[in-house]
């Protein structure tokens, strides 16, 4: 990670936010990007073939300027749709493009994607060529160590070269496989068991690529130590659930003299976002949903989330009462 290539792509992305479905939307990559200026922002996976369908294009694309970086999330089967998509991307001012062959959903993967595509690794190296030849942005995969039986070591490498050949720039790599049939895919995150040192192999056996190590970090002391080994580290529940506990990203990361910020830092910034989200209709539970976790373990925390969540839902929270209800965050330094 030379400092002598501030641009590159192997620098930037230290450290990135997973796609999370029902999680990653535009609200909760700004909340995230207040508290860190340099991590990767993802957006929730797009499946391809609905972006190019649909008369609303904006509603997939849409994202706010201060996003950046960010990488839009695609997943599909077909190279000539997928094609259409990355063009788009381009067009729509994205940083990068990842495909995703490693969600288990079984939606995703009856349409014949996600992590089951993982099984048909030249039809992924023909949606990873198509992809890569119809636009100018980095295209990079996220996927699995393994789906189901397919799960030897062998076959993996076997994946990552053909796919790196295919002209993916970097590997996101969660170190768990998938297991399609008896798990949903909240227990594809937990039960299959973690095994870092089969990501780290894979490093080792291909230290020309850029592997990216996923699944289970919880604190950025654990991201600084897996930056030993490996290129970057995409957290994804940990910095959901628990935000402020990222709040020094840019300092230990990216080496950057920054303050830290609190909750109330992080609100108050907010606050203009979030008036011009209300003045064009916009509901403030689609934003007090995700900011309500910046709040814990502190005393009446819950109260505090309760007020928030209460009033959001109802529709009878202005500007005045997140104002209120923040300065008594900064009055006890929080």
């Amino acid at each position: 990670m030379s400092s002598k290539q501030p641009n590159s792509i192997k620098n930037i992305h230290k450290l990135s936010i997973a796609p999370m479905m029902d999680c990653t939307d535009k609200h909760f990559r700004m909340i995230m990007r207040k508290i860190s200026s340099k991590a990767l922002l993802y957006t929730e996976m797009i499946v391809a073939q609905s972006l190019i369908y649909t008369n609303k294009k904006e509603n997939f694309l849409d994202f706010n300027n201060e996003e950046h970086p960010i990488s839009i999330q695609f997943g599909g089967d077909d190279p000539k749709i997928l094609k259409e998509a990355a063009r788009m991307a381009q067009d729509w001012g994205y940083d990068e493009i990842n495909f995703n062959v490693g969600c288990p959903s079984p939606r995703v993967c009856s349409g014949n994607f996600g992590a089951s595509l993982m099984k048909n690794p030249k039809k992924v190296a023909q949606c990873i060529e198509s992809l890569k030849n119809s636009c100018r942005l980095p295209v990079t995969i996220k996927h699995r160590i393994g789906v189901d039986d397919d799960d030897s070591f062998r076959n993996l490498n076997n994946f990552v070269r053909l796919i790196a050949n295919a002209g993916a720039d970097r590997f996101t790599v969660h170190a768990r496989k998938a297991i399609l049939k008896g798990l949903n895919p909240k227990q594809n995150r937990t039960i299959p068991p973690l095994k870092y040192d089969v990501v780290k192999k894979l490093k080792k056996l291909n230290p020309e690529l850029i592997i990216e190590i996923n699944g289970g970090f919880t604190n950025i002391d654990e991201s600084l130590e897996a930056l030993v080994d490996f290129d970057g580290v995409m957290v994804g529940r940990s910095v959901y659930k628990h935000p402020l506990r990222w709040s020094e990203i840019d300092q230990k990361i990216y080496g950057i003299n920054t303050k830290s910020k609190s909750a109330s830092d992080i609100i108050f910034s907010l606050i203009p976002y979030i008036e011009k989200h209300l003045s064009t209709g916009g509901k403030s539970w689609d934003i007090c949903k995700h900011l309500i976790n910046l709040v814990e373990g502190i005393p009446k925390a819950k109260i505090w989330r309760n007020e928030i969540s209460t009033k959001s839902i109802k529709k009878k929270l202005n500007i005045e009462d997140l104002l209120k209800l923040t300065s008594s965050l900064e009055e006890i330094g929080y």
